[in-house]
């Protein structure tokens, strides 16, 4: 038998150490060229969202939804409801259900004024600025320190809710390559949300190519002057996917922390949790509240719901399990 070297003992805690300089032998290898990055995840730090500053990491947040239609695939939407009477009512139905909200734990509201279920009726952006600028404006007067989103896909009508007082840009097409709503979040200042989606559910490896088009809509974001920090990822939970695609990005969420970027979830009543169960849409609690712990057991940093309290206790239970 061969006699170990010095070089080849081990340590006490029998791990094998080195022969102090046989570095210097070694085939030299690359370092860090000067001002890069290291390319690895790492600490997401902070984003500051309007009145408020999100420090990633230490808890789940929770991003209540107000929708101003009269068509949400979740029976939400305020326009036509008996909770806002005639349409001249939905502004104060919309801060009293804020309101609610706010008192029920939700850290951040997302107002909308045009559907993205499929088949939606699409709406002019004239018509979605009535819908949501005089609720944004009604909000931030009444809940000064709530912080606001703006969803819509339409540039007009997130420069009108940021002038009304939104504070963050919620692009459900943020891997389009139509940069213009990443060039007004640089221009304002404020963090955007950029979700993966596509016209068709077509893959040949799922996880892969959301990872790849989410990426390079970051990069597209950064070019056009959005600062890093101010860059939110959503993977499309329901967007251009079938329900078994939603499934398995669900069991691989932990995949887009490669990203290195905030993670939002939005699953809330969705039609695949209706597929599971058979369950309509307002009686798909439950299954939110499943997939908000495995999303927070995966990592993502916000949950965007319609049940703010439930989903407030299941993410704080959540978080004091795992961070």
């Amino acid at each position: 038998m061969t006699r170990p070297t010095d070089r080849d003992l081990p340590d006490e805690g029998g791990v094998v150490a080195a022969r102090p300089g046989a570095g210097a032998t070694a085939t030299p290898s690359f370092g860090l060229p000067e001002g890069a990055s290291s390319g690895l995840p790492g600490p997401l730090g902070e984003t500051t969202i309007g009145p408020r500053t999100f420090a990633w990491g230490t808890r789940t947040f929770v991003m209540g939804i107000l929708n101003v239609t009269p068509d949400s695939f979740s029976g939400d939407g305020l326009i036509g409801t008996d909770e806002a009477g005639d349409d001249s009512r939905v502004v104060e139905a919309a801060v009293a259900r804020a309101r609610a909200m706010a008192e029920d734990g939700a850290d951040l509201l997302d107002v909308g004024g045009e559907s993205t279920r499929p088949g939606h009726a699409r709406v002019a952006a004239a018509e979605e600025i009535d819908r949501v600028v005089p609720v944004i404006a009604a909000i931030r007067a009444a809940l000064p320190a709530m912080p606001l989103s703006i969803d819509t896909t339409k540039p007009a009508v997130a420069a009108a809710a940021l002038d009304a007082g939104a504070h963050l840009v919620n692009d459900v097409w943020g891997v389009a390559e139509d940069d213009a709503l990443s060039r007004l979040a640089a221009e304002r200042e404020v963090p955007i949300v950029l979700m993966h989606n596509r016209a068709e559910p077509r893959y040949t490896a799922l996880l892969p190519e959301v990872l790849g088009d989410i990426a390079a809509a970051i990069a597209r974001a950064e070019s056009a002057g959005v600062a890093r920090e101010r860059i939110l990822v959503d993977p499309g939970f329901g967007f251009g996917k079938t329900a078994e695609h939603n499934l398995a990005l669900l069991r691989d969420l932990a995949s887009l922390r490669l990203l290195g970027r905030p993670i939002l979830l939005g699953t809330s009543r969705k039609s695949t949790l209706g597929k599971v169960l058979d369950l309509p849409a307002d009686q798909r609690v439950e299954a939110t509240l499943a997939t908000t712990v495995l999303g927070i057991a995966a990592g993502v940093d916000i949950v965007r719901v319609h049940d703010v309290r439930p989903n407030v206790r299941a993410a704080r239970m959540s978080d004091a399990v795992l961070r």
